[in-house]
């Protein structure tokens, strides 16, 4: 969703960078993990288990699969196989994200005028492409790689960083996008370059901040975008039911409040996380490291998924809080990694 699909040795938790620091914790030192749903964390890890292709995982994926589905039961899983290791320096930073549910159409009107494009054939993983301002530009017009056309830009520019969306056609026809690839360009933010132009302060940006002054900026909104030259394109996903999430980094879909994009190079993909989040609203929640984003870097760092529609992405637009983050890791990894407490 965030990102495209990883190879599984990342999955596998073969870290591409050393951690600063890493410390064995008990699970007592975990604040509010008795009071959480553990079977519910348990149901979105058996969701990618079988994903995780290494040995140590193995027996662990197979036992998950035979724990009766209660909270006691749950809990005494994760205790029994995990430890918690805290990797990296807190406080970390905790950002949200969700599906978006869009209006749009199947070919252009003088409403729905901005298209989003699926992949060119041209277009290879990990080479750079066109940046964002010369695809803008219209170098792809013509070619029949639209997918839909929304009626805002801005809404074209946040589909893309959030990675997938609902986009409901003028029939009352909904279909699902989800990621298709990039141009190869990093990712840049555009809240920090309107911290850097002076515009606001870091504690007044949030995604609907940034969208209201675009709108009301249009030409200088349009410039603004363009300094992320990172451009997302999208494919459709036609088997994917309604009542289920969007698909993540792993290629199965992501659950609310229970699955979060991480940095690949820290958090193996598919591994619980234990989030101790802070700020207006506080969470203590077993999770699962299922996708990725291009703004996702950091062994302290993730992004929460909160949801499908407007609800949730209010709630995802105004996170941006401190905490800890804790990786739960197979028993010798963590002690092979790390000196305990």
């Amino acid at each position: 969703m965030r990102g495209a699909l990883l190879h599984f040795c990342l999955a596998a938790g073969l870290m591409a960078a050393a951690p600063a620091t890493a410390q064995v914790l008990d699970f007592e030192q975990l604040e509010g993990w008795h009071d959480d749903d553990h079977a519910a964390a348990l149901a979105t890890f058996l969701v990618t288990c079988d994903l995780i292709d290494a040995p140590d995982w193995r027996p662990i994926c197979a036992l998950a699969a035979d724990v009766p589905q209660d909270d006691a039961s749950a809990r005494a899983f994760f205790e029994l196989v995990f430890k918690p290791v805290v990797i990296g320096d807190p406080p970390a930073l905790f950002t949200g994200y969700f599906e978006p549910e869009l209006h749009g159409s199947p070919v252009r009107t003088p409403r729905f005028a901005w298209p989003i494009y699926r992949k060119p054939p041209e277009v290879r993983d990990g080479q750079q492409w066109h940046p964002r301002s010369v695809i803008e530009g219209g170098i792809l017009a013509g070619r029949g790689l639209e997918i839909a056309w929304l009626d805002d830009p801005v809404d074209v520019f946040f589909l893309q960083v959030q990675g997938s969306g609902r986009i409901r056609m003028p029939d009352g026809r909904v279909i699902r996008v989800g990621y298709g690839g990039r141009n190869g360009y990093p990712y840049r933010s555009i809240g920090h370059e309107l911290v850097r132009r002076g515009l606001f302060t870091a504690d007044q940006v949030s995604a609907q901040v940034i969208r209201a002054w675009v709108k009301r900026n249009p030409a200088a909104g349009q410039d603004l975008m363009n300094h992320n030259p990172s451009y997302v394109f999208f494919r459709k996903l036609s088997d994917l039911p309604a009542d289920k999430g969007p698909i993540g980094a792993m290629g199965r879909s992501i659950t609310t409040l229970r699955s979060i994009a991480i940095d690949p190079a820290f958090t193996p993909l598919g591994a619980p996380v234990w989030i101790e989040k802070v700020g207006n609203r506080p969470l203590r929640r077993l999770m699962v490291a299922q996708d990725t984003g291009g703004a996702i870097k950091g062994a302290q760092r993730a992004d929460i998924f909160y949801g499908t529609g407007a609800q949730a992405g209010d709630d995802a637009g105004t996170v941006k809080d401190g905490g800890r983050l804790i990786l739960l890791l197979p028993i010798d990894r963590a002690y092979a990694m790390v000196d305990p407490l």
